[in-house]
């Protein structure tokens, strides 16, 4: 009777994980029939978003109700679909500068018009865009300078007892906390970008598990095994310790199974919108098995299976990098970040270089990666001829510029709102052109700063960083997203 029992047990969780990875396949492939086509950027505002939240009003079996308002008297609406007993809540952009899974959630809600059966055991309830004050801005915190997931005890913002209230209103079974970390996370020990982190949060210091936080942790070994399918070796895990303020930590505590979803960085993908495509999958897939009750035969041991987040990525890191200072050679690595900087009413942005880190970085990786070993590190100088007219740059050489050792051009007369360029190389205003008279010299390269600078070979320019992004000049390759306007 006992190999019996085993046997049906066995066959059952055999027939439930076939069925999950054809689900999970088909969700996938099928994805662009569903993708909703009028969100394509990631810094979304709460306008954008309304409308595609009032025309679920008119769809079958949605319900859309307005839980109350942001600071600055915004909307926060939850969209709700099914009738089965458990209820499922996920919110998204509690911080307004996360906005993957917000693309996702709209994805999914026209998925659901079209396949409700994966509704039979669950409610679905979803708050797409919780800090609606923070997204305008892209900002993290509201309009107050609250971090709303900071705020689960003294709930002090009102975007922060909404989600209490609709918490406890709905009693809910899981909880999705859906947000975006940096791009810089690593899964621990690789090279590879952490593009998803999850954690099951803590519900108090010592880490205990009952059944609460154990079912959320069987929903991540299930969603992580998702994504493995679609970005093998991106997973990470998130730090358990507890925040006895954090929201995630809270809402395990009060009874709901709570999933942490953290979308980090993919290569190639600045926009996140293969990583939404992965939210999109993961999620469906969690909730299919939330319906069918799936989850329950997934071993908890194997979350702590899923290596840790590590912090150890650069957007380009440079190896064997031998520069001249008082008189001796020093030879380091360089860790460089490109940071994202608010161009036009927070809509658009350009990138701006620093220097992140200098030395022995050999247990740090890059998106991309660069040896200059046997190069010659050069500082480039600026174009002698100052251009009166930004219309003449259209017609510069710039890599005939580059390689007789400039890295920027000097210009008459640019707007104070003008913070970048499209061309491979920077701009100085000579109105701001500062001779100094301090002669004491500084090293070339020092941590903090904008690295622009050649790596020459026989005299010839091999590689111009130009704002921390490589012209390749020997294969003639551009990798310059901006140059920047001093």
């Amino acid at each position: 009777m006992k190999f019996v029992l085993y046997f049906l047990t066995f066959f059952l969780f055999i027939t439930l994980h076939s069925q999950n990875n054809n689900f999970n396949q088909n969700l996938f492939a099928d994805y662009d029939t569903y993708k909703e086509k009028q969100l394509t950027k990631r810094r979304i505002k709460h306008h954008e978003i309304q409308p595609l939240i009032e025309s679920l009003k008119s769809e079958n079996g949605f319900e859309v109700n307005v839980l109350g308002k942001s600071i600055e008297g915004r909307s926060i609406s939850m969209i709700s679909i099914g009738s089965g007993k458990t209820n499922i809540l996920l919110w998204s952009q509690m911080h307004g500068n996360e906005p993957t899974a917000t693309m996702a959630i709209f994805d999914i809600l026209n998925y659901l018009k079209q396949n409700k059966e994966i509704l039979k055991g669950v409610k679905i309830h979803f708050i797409p865009m919780l800090n609606p004050d923070g997204a305008e801005k892209f900002n993290r915190r509201n309009a107050i300078g609250i971090d709303i997931n900071r705020d689960a005890q003294r709930l002090q913002s009102p975007e922060s007892r909404i989600l209490k209230n609709a918490r406890d209103s709905l009693q809910a079974g899981f909880g999705f906390n859906l947000h975006d970390q940096s791009k810089y996370y690593n899964a621990e020990r690789t090279e590879k970008p952490a593009t998803i982190s999850f954690l099951a949060p803590a519900y108090n210091y010592e880490k205990s598990i009952n059944n609460v936080r154990g079912n959320a942790m069987k929903i991540i070994v299930q969603m992580n095994a998702v994504i493995q399918h679609y970005a093998p070796g991106q997973v990470g895990r998130y730090s358990d310790d507890f925040e006895p303020r954090a929201f995630g930590d809270n809402i395990q505590k009060w009874g709901t199974s709570t999933i942490l979803v953290e979308s980090g960085g993919y290569k190639n993908d600045t926009e996140k919108q293969f990583i939404r495509k992965l939210n999109y999958t993961a999620l469906l897939t969690a909730i299919q098995s939330i319906s069918k009750g799936a989850y329950k035969n997934i071993k908890v041991a194997d979350y702590e299976k899923i290596p840790k987040n590590d912090r150890k990525l650069f957007d380009l890191k440079i190896t064997n990098v031998t520069f001249s200072y008082l008189g001796n050679n020093y030879t380091v690595d360089l860790g460089i970040n490109n940071i994202e900087k608010d161009n036009i009413e927070h809509t658009d942005f350009y990138y701006v270089g620093h220097i992140n880190d200098i030395g022995d970085l050999s247990t740090y990786y890059g998106y991309k990666t660069l040896d200059a070993k046997d190069l010659t590190f050069k500082i480039g100088e600026t174009y002698p001829k100052i251009i009166s007219n930004s219309k003449d740059l259209e017609n510069m050489n710039f890599e005939e510029i580059i390689q007789k050792g400039y890295t920027s051009i000097g210009l008459n007369s640019i707007p104070e709102n003008i913070k970048y360029t499209n061309y491979p190389i920077n701009i100085i205003n000579i109105k701001n052109i500062v001779i100094s008279k301090n002669n004491v010299p500084k090293s070339p390269l020092q941590f903090g700063k904008n690295p622009t600078f050649l790596l020459t070979k026989n005299n010839q320019v091999i590689f111009a960083i130009i704002n921390g992004f490589i012209y390749d000049m020997k294969n003639g390759k551009n990798y310059i997203k901006n140059g920047l306007v001093n």
